[in-house]
């Protein structure tokens, strides 16, 4: 069974997928920017540990935006 052999890196990836997946059905808009940073720190640590650095830069760039908007729009 493939799926047996899939590395912790892999794991994080799959799993920050995941977290930007569930974001997008979110109707509330702080759950969706909360839910949606975690997943963005996951792919993040993702693009570290590939290496990949677009994709730790552009995930970092995005939970900037995210608490950004968090904060502005905090009540």
């Amino acid at each position: 069974m493939e799926y047996l052999d899939t590395s912790p890196i892999e794991l994080i990836g799959y799993a920050a997928s995941l977290c930007v997946l569930v974001s997008f059905f979110m109707k509330n808009i702080r759950a969706l920017r909360i839910v949606n940073s975690i997943g963005c720190a996951l792919f993040v640590l993702y693009g570290i540990l590939l290496p990949t650095i677009p994709v730790a830069l552009t995930n970092g760039a995005i939970i900037g935006v995210n608490v950004y908007y968090l904060w502005i729009n905090k009540k």
